[in-house]
């Protein structure tokens, strides 16, 4: 907390101020004389006057109108009869009901406005944007920092990244002012960047920042791949470019972190390298076309990484795959680790995503794998991610309680109290018949088990990626690995709905 330099603090403080200016006068080094060199040299740039004035015609203001159904009114509480609130109640809400028909029309749709920004990437009328900006509008116009004002047409949007591409026909022997994309890879934490767009519908107006980090994930999506900004970003910045010193398109301001809905300097933007080729896409199919080989994958663990004998966390774990897609036809298995993608790098769990969706459909790839603590090279043709397959939700049904079945025979290891699986325990947590293994049937509180999630009903198939069918065959690997020095053992289960994954449980 600052405060002032009143009191001791202020005493002290000028007594070191007036040392300071003694030293400095008689030539006493105190190590301060390289501050104002340094100050100097984080300050920024001077000006970014020059960049801005080549850039901001092609910058936009988008301004969008919806019609909305009516709003109902609220209807008024029923209270006990005979209440004294009674009349109270009914004659406010009498009133606020008049009142709500006297300014809306009743139940007259409603025509509402929002305002975004964009920018100009070709001349001849295309126009980038996100597509939160124009999404179910039922007209789109661009807004001109000369006054003129064009309407859109959507060319294409994409949900995953948020971008859209809108065409405008400019008017004869008036060609648009465009800018181009940069390359946003080569971007480090701390180059200065330039935020220009219509907050709250400012047009028009320019911020200046740094990159504070790059690879944000923000829970947004699939392919979060964010730039983090501290340029002011506000409402009505979405779809805005973020530019670099050189003039050149970087990044597509799209979100903030804010709990008043203004800047606290905490922006994100879609990388130039992503829109691109979103864009490209866009242009030529008015749809994107993403690489995907069918597989569910999740984070390599330091706890996982060591039950696999990797020498460290990497790739992506697979833990399922679509039964005929690209992936399981090219050979690939539950429990393989991918590490390796068309010669790219899997670094972790969210880069393989990225890298399949940016793949050309329909090309043959090389995947390196790590099986059972060997590397495999195999070989597959790269499917297309198709729209239902992205927008597809899981309905979550509510399972019924089932009568309580006799109860079997159990083991006790890792803190799970376990059974082979028989017709009774199959009907009681209604596993499906081709699930195979050993049903867990208790987990003790407070047991790693718990902490990672297992739950009664699951099914372990699989310890260290080798089936199992009874408690007896569980003991036995982890007899094995106790011998091999293991501190884990990497347990294969399907949970109660099915769905297969992985987890690796400390050896008691």
């Amino acid at each position: 907390m600052l405060r002032s330099t009143d009191g001791l603090a202020g005493r002290s403080f000028r007594r070191l101020s007036a040392l300071l200016l003694a030293g400095a006068l008689t030539g006493l080094n105190l190590g301060l004389i390289a501050v104002p060199a340094r100050a100097a040299a984080t300050k920024g740039p001077d000006t970014v006057a020059d960049t801005a004035a080549t850039v901001m015609d092609a910058v936009v203001n988008i301004s969008t109108s919806q019609t909305v159904a009516p709003s109902r009114s609220v209807p008024t509480p029923q209270l006990p009869p005979g209440s004294p609130f009674e009349e109270f109640f009914e004659e406010f809400f009498k009133r606020r009901q008049q009142q709500g028909e006297d300014d809306s029309g009743g139940d007259r749709p409603r025509r509402v406005s929002s305002l975004g920004s964009g920018f100009v990437i070709d001349a001849a009328g295309l126009v980038v944007t996100n597509n939160h900006v124009i999404a179910d509008a039922d007209e789109v116009f661009v807004n001109f920092n000369d006054g003129s004002k064009l309407k859109a047409e959507v060319i294409g949007r994409d949900t995953k990244i948020d971008i859209a591409l809108l065409r405008v026909k400019p008017e004869p022997n008036k060609p648009l002012k465009a800018v181009k994309f940069g390359d946003s890879d080569v971007l480090r934490v701390g180059d200065w960047v330039m935020a220009i767009g219509n907050p709250f519908g400012l047009g028009g107006t320019l911020t200046v920042g740094v990159i504070s980090a790059r690879n944000r994930d923000i829970n947004s999506g699939p392919y979060d791949n964010f730039l983090q900004t501290d340029a002011a970003i506000n409402r009505g910045n979405s779809g805005g470019p973020l530019f670099n010193m050189d003039g050149d398109v970087i990044g597509i301001n799209t979100a903030i972190i804010s709990p008043s809905g203004g800047s606290i300097g905490i922006g994100f933007a879609v990388p130039s390298n992503t829109a691109v080729a979103v864009v490209s896409q866009l242009k030529e199919f008015g749809e994107t076309r993403r690489g995907w080989i069918g597989v569910r994958i999740q984070p390599v663990t330091d706890d996982i990484a060591e039950s696999l004998s990797l020498d460290k966390p990497r790739g992506a774990l697979v833990g399922g795959l679509t039964d005929d897609g690209p992936a399981a036809k090219g050979g690939i298995k539950a429990g393989d680790v991918i590490v390796k993608f068309d010669g790219k790098d899997v670094k972790d769990m969210r880069s393989l995503p990225l890298i399949v969706a940016d793949t050309a459909v329909d090309k043959e790839v090389e995947v390196v794998v790590i099986r059972k603590g060997k590397e495999e090279t195999l070989r597959l043709k790269v499917g297309r991610l198709e729209e239902s397959e992205k927008t597809e939700q899981a309905a979550v049904t509510k399972k019924e309680e089932a009568p309580a079945a006799p109860k079997a025979p159990t083991s006790k290891l890792l803190g799970l109290e376990l059974s082979e699986l028989s017709a009774d325990l199959r009907g009681k947590f209604k596993i499906k018949d081709e699930v195979k293994g050993v049903v867990v049937t208790g987990v003790d509180k407070g047991s790693a088990a718990a902490d990672k999630g297992l739950k009664p009903g699951f099914v372990v198939l699989e310890v260290n990626q080798e089936a199992v069918a009874t408690p007896a065959d569980i003991q036995k690997r982890i007899d094995t690995l106790k011998q091999e020095g293991r501190r884990s053992v990497l347990l294969m289960v399907s949970d109660t709905d099915g769905q297969v994954q992985f987890t690796a449980v400390p050896i008691e």
